[in-house]
This record gives structure tokens, C-alpha cells and sequence, in this order.
């Protein structure tokens, strides 16, 4: 009774999911090795968990793979280039050799952000309201100084009325 009370505890989900501590982990292994039944139990939870996110899986667009085999090639050709020009350094002052630092560039198709449509229409809609609640707030700005002149005269007139 004990070994499904565990079974229903979460250990597993929390394994399985690659969340669990390094305790939980070790007693995880340890049931796995003495109980058949968690073992079991363990093993189609796995299977069910593979099956949801195959289920959930995007395929990426077509030519991903090959522009990413074009970008590594690139970059072992450039790092083989760069092995055979560097000439190996004698040390630094202080008597240790200074590591080259390697950096890759990073080169975009274009240096435009995209955007999905239904995101564009929400900008466009955002952008609009922004400039219709700014000219609001001007309206009501030069409505409200207005208004206060008014009832500096008003408080005029009528001290003028009760002298």
C-alpha cells in the first residue's frame, strides 16, 4: 500500500519533468531498483509523456536543417582559417599565456524585427489609442485652465459686487 501511495505522491511527474531535487532523484532510483510496480509505473508515465509532446510537437519550416549544417560548416571552415593564421603567443608579461578570446558572428537575414500579423493590428490599434487619448488629454488640459480663468473671474466680479 505504501509503494501507491508514492506512486500518487508526484515524485514521479516531478522526475519525469526533470524538476525533482537531487534527494528525490535518489529515492526515485532506489524505488525504481527494489519495486517492480514503480518501476512499471514510472516507465509508462514516461512513454505517456513522450506521446503528449510528440503530440504537441512544431515541425520548424523547411531549409532550418540545412541552414543550420551551412552555418556550422562556416564556422569550423572560419575557426580552421583562423587555427592556421593565429601565430601562438610566448606569454603576457606576468609570465602566463593569454587565452585568444573566440567570437562567432552573428549575421541577420535583415535588420528588420517581424512582427505576426494579429500582433501588427494590435500595435496599429495601441499606436491609435495612444494618440487619441493624448489629444484627449490636451483637450481637457486647455478645457481645465480655461475653467480656472473663468472662476478667477467670476471671484473678481464678485468681490468688486460686495465692496
Amino acid at each position: 500500500m505504501e509503494i501507491k501511495r508514492i506512486i500518487e505522491s508526484g515524485l514521479m511527474e516531478t522526475y519525469v519533468m526533470g524538476i525533482a531535487t537531487e534527494e528525490e532523484v535518489q529515492q526515485v532510483l532506489l524505488l525504481k531498483k527494489e519495486y517492480p510496480e514503480f518501476k512499471d509505473a514510472l516507465e509508462n508515465l514516461e512513454m505517456d509523456m513522450e506521446v503528449l509532446a510528440q503530440g504537441m510537437a512544431i515541425m520548424p519550416p523547411p531549409g532550418t536543417l540545412e541552414k543550420i549544417e551551412t552555418e556550422i560548416n562556416e564556422i569550423q571552415r572560419r575557426s580552421q582559417v583562423v587555427q592556421k593564421i593565429v601565430v601562438p603567443n610566448t606569454g603576457s608579461e606576468n609570465g602566463r599565456s593569454d587565452k585568444e578570446e573566440k567570437y562567432i558572428e552573428v549575421e541577420a537575414e535583415s535588420n528588420q524585427m517581424r512582427v505576426n500579423k494579429a500582433w501588427k493590428w494590435i500595435f496599429i490599434a495601441v499606436f491609435i489609442l495612444g494618440k487619441v487619448f493624448l489629444a484627449g488629454a490636451i483637450y481637457f488640459y486647455l478645457e481645465n485652465r480655461q475653467a480656472r480663468e473663468e472662476v478667477k473671474e467670476l471671484k473678481l466680479e464678485l468681490k468688486q459686487k460686495i465692496k
